[in-house]
């Protein structure tokens, strides 16, 4: 991943990072507030050896040093603990008491500090005290010749005090390691989420995958079910204005010379092939443009029921010849689109579009139409649209941004790359308004005040004029009257 994948994963996940950063947070609060404080009190002794003489001094200072390690480890042993148990009243054995005592010597140096930890800081300052006080004894005892005095002595340089503040827990170092450990968990989380993540996000998804251009982008509508035809329904909403983008970006891709005719798909169902087919006629027919829309989804027609027309008779009839194609377009609107329905659902859907009676369809409308709009099934279950598609000026694949995964969006591409057929561009359904995946595509529209943000409110926008698109496009809108 590059510096950009990063901080796009900040931006789009930054919710669950920072959720999980106050929960280590809180986390590390919670153990502190929990946790029994433990206070340490520490004496310093040091072992001094006597002698009679320069050279005996030395030489005794020389064997303390040697031995003063040895004498560091009798300190956790039974002899030295029982007798402060007994001294204190203690009501443990002296292996319980072991684990709360410690004792180290510095190296090169005749000193040994003894450190008790225990929940009571006055409890732990009387048993360091009283530890010491029996390490002296037992070192007296062990070191006392049969006869004489011993030469080996420890002294007290600093006796235990009661200790004022607890050693553990320490409130500061928890908190900060409970946010590292949180913001790592929600970065670690948020990076596996992303990688892990094979749907189709945005347009660096598409891009990734194939070469053909994003001509388009059509923000997710929880109500687009019950109003399909957006432009028709409310044509200075922003996803109508969208449309009417999704139509300029189609006119540029048509500057050369020859039939106007695209496929209209996707990968799988549900992605809103048919209601995008149906808004961008409405579209191109709005601007002057002669359109025909044929619904060449004959397994599960939907146009006739999204159009308000009747869809009993229809393309299935016309390939059969059991019909003449002017007896079945329906016109719809204000006269510049015609509806051709799917018709009567056949056998051998596949057989029909691949046929010639198809090519010769679409020949004719070619001659009659300035476009035509084919919406066909996904390409992923059958190859109905691969057929027609090399029949055409191109497919527009259509990809719902969070349902299209990455590989069922590369096995649509393959499916039209295999047959020959061209990949004229790619629409974007469903898209966030907001966040780092949101369309870049066409965000500004003209506003009763200026320009205004899609997707904010106040973004009310006009269609564009006929004289425009033709502007754009010289040629559409130019062809022959029909004569159907």
């Amino acid at each position: 991943m590059e510096l950009s994948d990063y901080l796009r994963i900040l931006r789009k996940r930054w919710i669950v990072i920072v959720a999980l950063t106050l929960v280590g947070l809180a986390a590390a609060a919670a153990a502190t507030i929990l946790t029994t404080p433990k206070y340490e009190a520490s004496t310093l002794s040091f072992v001094n050896v006597s002698g009679s003489s320069v050279t005996d001094l030395a030489t005794g200072g020389t064997f303390a040093q040697n031995q003063v390690k040895s004498y560091a480890d009798l300190i956790g042993t039974p002899r030295v603990l029982d007798p402060a148990i007994k001294r204190l009243g203690l009501d443990i054995s002296a292996e319980q008491l072991a684990k709360s005592v410690s004792a180290s010597a510095a190296l090169q140096t005749v000193n040994i500090a003894i450190s008790v930890v225990d929940d009571s800081p006055t409890d732990a300052a009387a048993i360091a005290n009283a530890v010491t006080s029996s390490f002296r004894e037992q070192i007296a005892d062990i070191t006392e010749p049969a006869t004489g005095t011993s030469q080996v002595s420890v002294s007290v340089m600093q006796q235990a005090t009661v200790p004022t503040a607890p050693i553990s827990p320490n409130t500061q170092l928890n908190l900060v390691l409970g946010l590292l450990i949180g913001l790592a968990l929600g970065l670690g989380i948020s990076i596996l989420r992303e990688t892990l993540d094979t749907r189709i996000r945005g347009e660096r998804d598409v891009l990734a995958i194939t070469s053909a251009p994003i001509i388009g982008g059509i923000a997710y509508d929880p109500a687009a079910v019950k109003r399909p035809l957006i432009v028709q329904d409310d044509p200075h909403s922003v996803r109508a204005e969208a449309f009417r983008t999704l139509r300029t970006n189609l006119q540029f891709l048509n500057v050369e010379a020859g039939p106007k005719t695209f496929v209209i798909t996707s990968s799988i169902p549900s992605e809103g092939k048919t209601t995008t087919s149906a808004n961008l006629a409405i579209a191109l027919a709005d601007s002057g443009a002669k359109v025909v829309i044929i619904d060449g989804d004959m397994r599960r027609p939907k146009l006739a029921d999204y159009m308000g027309i009747e869809g009993a008779v229809g393309l299935s009839d016309v390939l059969i010849s059991r019909v003449e194609l002017a007896d079945v377009l329906q016109p719809w609107g204000r006269g510049n689109l015609m509806v051709l329905a799917a018709g009567a659902v056949p056998p051998n859907p596949s057989e029909l579009l691949g046929s010639k009676a198809m090519a010769a369809l679409l020949s004719d409308l070619e001659a009659h139409f300035d476009v035509v709009i084919i919406d066909l099934p996904p390409l992923l279950p059958v190859t109905d649209a691969a057929l027609v598609s090399k029949l055409t000026r191109g497919a527009l694949v259509v990809v719902a941004a969070g349902r299209t995964h990455k590989g069922e969006l590369a096995g649509a591409i393959a499916a039209l790359e295999n047959v020959g057929a061209p990949v004229a561009g790619v629409i974007l359904t469903m898209m966030p308004t907001k966040g780092p995946d949101a369309y870049g595509y066409g965000r500004y529209g003209y506003g009763n005040y200026g320009y205004t943000r899609y997707g904010e409110e106040g973004s009310g926008v006009n269609s564009e004029s006929a004289a425009a698109a033709k502007k754009l496009a010289p040629d559409w809108g130019q062809g022959p009257s029909s004569s159907l």
